[in-house]
């Protein structure tokens, strides 16, 4: 077997145990109601952060608006399954395709530009988009969307976070994702080889924005409302900081800075005027001893602890 297939298959079989004990612990009420809602918000989480991760890890730029596709999936699902009554499923579908739209109607104009242009850029789209919605009255306006059923459950959030990061890391192994890659290290070198590094930085950014709204669509009707307050600049932050403490480029970086975030939010619950002060702290800590984040670049590989083959890092990275 292709030692990456070989890989793949065995993170699948890890991924149906995980699911397996983890089903089993909430069916049986060993894990409550509290930490099965955190369980969600991990996994909505981790969408969230590696989609991030692609457009600002593996491509490059710098992007603090996705809070804002991720609202738009958050009520165009919830349209979708109160307004229309049409299933979740297709609501999911469609809110995904909405702000994969969307991200590519605004990465065509915004992507040209570079750095602290296209970060300032992202995030005024981002508040556009929650003012906008802020001023609908279908959907609520200023009070928000109510009354949208819970249909998203552990299970379903679980398997989707498994799609996302597969469909990403294979993605990154592709000529498409190589040309990210190659755009992220040095764009004018790409551009003179014949990358065309515009239609590349387009193709990523549609794609993240497109899972948030994925991501939005699971939150939405597990939170059982859709409001502006919750997709303000300080949830881009929010998701920002996953990618950037877990690494830069690196897909379990992603995964891990979500879950640590989510853990410490919660264990925060009790305390929320302490919880910006920690993410500061936590961030100033980082950026002076590791500022490559805890995985820099690279993938978390049993050869870090001393477990693996030789090659398993390398496997682990998809090389």
């Amino acid at each position: 077997m292709n030692p990456l297939r070989k890989f793949d298959f065995q993170a699948i079989v890890a991924c149906i145990i995980t699911f397996a004990v983890f089903q089993t612990l909430i069916a049986t009420e060993l894990i409550g109601p509290f930490w099965e809602l955190n369980m969600v918000l991990i996994c909505i989480n981790v969408i969230l952060s590696v989609s991030l991760n692609l457009i600002n890890g593996y491509t490059g730029q710098f992007s603090i608006g996705h809070a804002g596709f991720m609202a738009v999936g958050a009520y165009i699902s919830a349209i979708i399954t109160v307004k229309l009554g049409m299933s979740f499923p297709l609501g999911i579908l469609v809110a995904t395709v909405a702000a994969g739209i969307l991200g590519f109607l605004i990465g065509l104009p915004t992507l040209r530009l570079n750095g602290d242009y296209l970060a300032i850029a992202t995030l005024g789209l981002g508040e556009i988009i929650r003012i906008c919605i802020l001023n609908i009255d279908y959907v609520g306006g200023a009070s928000g969307l109510m009354g949208i059923p819970r249909l998203t459950t552990f299970a379903s959030a679980f398997w989707i976070m498994i799609f996302v990061i597969f469909f990403i890391k294979n993605f990154k192994n592709s000529a498409h994702g190589r040309c990210c890659l190659s755009i992220r290290e040095n764009e004018i070198a790409a551009d003179t080889m014949g990358i065309n590094t515009t239609k590349y930085k387009v193709m990523a950014f549609t794609l993240g924005a497109s899972f948030a709204g994925t991501a939005g669509a699971l939150f939405s009707h597990y939170f059982f409302l859709a409001h502006p307050a919750t997709f303000t600049f300080m949830r881009s932050f929010d998701i920002l900081t996953m990618v950037v403490l877990g690494g830069l480029g690196s897909m379990t970086g992603a995964i891990t800075g979500a879950v640590l975030l989510t853990f410490i939010s919660a264990w925060l619950s009790d305390y929320p005027e302490w919880r910006m002060i920690i993410y500061a702290a936590t961030l100033i800590v980082l950026m002076l001893h590791r500022p490559q984040g805890l995985f820099g670049s690279t993938e978390l590989s049993l050869k870090m602890f001393g477990l693996g083959g030789k090659d398993d890092g390398r496997i682990a990275e998809g090389r």
